[in-house]
């Protein structure tokens, strides 16, 4: 855990580097931290903004979008109709000079009327000390527009301005907003440093949460275990039926039960799938470190099945529903659609 930044785990390199940067007087306006998710770097970015603002770091973990009162309003705002949400932009700025602007609707992107929003408030003047600092959480996330009207502050900043983001891959990013930015590349954690995390926070399972985080102690501490066992369960008999290991009504109960929960999000389910398939090439391919160890023997059964080839395919129709999730595709018609594609190339 580093110092400077509180109950920040890992990328002890980056933390130090940024903490020398706090000393300087003229400091670098647009900062890009990526990496996984739950690698923290929308933490570091709280903690990082704290150390230039030099007070009310409570303040601005109060923005912390993991906190239920503010997922609540991130997923009440889901339900809104476009011109609403685009009438009020969102944005959480609990802290005069931090305001962060994370991910908005039922697609979870970074809006046009966001980025608007903060090009005028960029101009305005520092409450406490010399500097604003705005956090863009997932500009990843940005459609074309959005990113263009972005470009438009990075290119003249004022010059009380630090703007920090976020992404998973900067390289889904414009490459004219990825010149601009001093990008800082955030590393999975060790499983020593994950087990400091599991320990400090008195997590249960931590030999689990390990293996399920790969390294994110961000998903770590928010995996719910018995919900993750619910959704792999159905998607390993999705697995089984779709390499041809079980016949196609095994999956249909799971098929109508999950179309009958309307909370369950296909996003979700669909990461959970990721991580087995990830797991049969793992095995398939002779590696050791699954994720999911305590049922090796279901995955070796369905990888003694499938080929590269197969696995390959897999992967790219999973890509496409992962796109579609994002359009409120049915989950129902998606993963069985899935499962007859793959079952034909079995």
């Amino acid at each position: 855990m580093n110092q400077m930044f509180p109950d920040f785990y890992g990328n002890e390199k980056i933390a130090q580097s940024l903490q020398q940067l706090t000393t300087q007087e003229r400091l670098p306006q647009t900062l890009l931290f990526a990496g996984p998710e739950g690698v923290g770097k929308a933490t570091l970015a709280r903690r990082f903004g704290a150390a230039l603002l030099g007070a009310g770091a409570d303040k601005i973990e109060r923005d912390d979008l993991s906190l239920s009162g503010n997922r609540e309003i991130v997923e009440d705002r889901e339900k809104w109709v476009p011109d609403k949400r685009n009438d009020d932009p969102l944005l959480f700025a609990t802290h005069p000079d931090f305001v962060t602007f994370p991910p908005d609707g039922p697609l979870r992107q970074i809006s046009i009327p966001q980025m608007r929003m903060l090009k005028e408030r960029s101009q305005f003047k520092p409450l406490h000390g010399p500097r604003r600092v705005f956090l863009i959480d997932h500009i990843d996330r940005a459609n074309e527009q959005a990113a263009n009207s972005l470009l438009k502050t990075l290119e003249e900043p004022p010059e009380h301005l630090i703007i920090i983001m976020t992404a998973e891959n900067p390289y889904d990013l414009l490459p004219t907003i990825r010149s601009r930015a001093v990008p800082f590349q955030l590393a999975p954690l060790s499983n020593e440093e994950m087990l400091g995390f599991i320990r400090g926070r008195g997590l249960s399972d931590p030999e689990r949460r390990i293996a399920l985080a790969a390294g994110s102690p961000g998903l770590a501490i928010s995996i719910d275990l018995e919900i993750y066992d619910a959704r792999r369960a159905a998607m390993l008999d999705l697995l089984r039926v779709a390499s041809g290991r079980s016949q196609f009504v095994d999956w249909a109960k799971h098929s109508e039960a999950l179309g009958a929960r309307k909370q369950e999000r296909l996003d979700l389910l669909i990461k959970v799938l990721y991580v087995l398939i990830e797991d049969v090439l793992l095995i398939a391919n002779g590696a050791s470190g699954i994720r999911n160890d305590d049922i090796r023997a279901d995955l070796q059964a369905i990888a003694s099945r499938v080929s590269f080839r197969w696995l390959r395919t897999a992967v790219k129709k999973i890509d496409e529903i992962a796109e579609l999730a994002r359009r409120n595709i049915q989950k129902s018609i998606a993963l069985d659609a899935l499962v007859v594609e793959l079952r034909r190339g079995e």
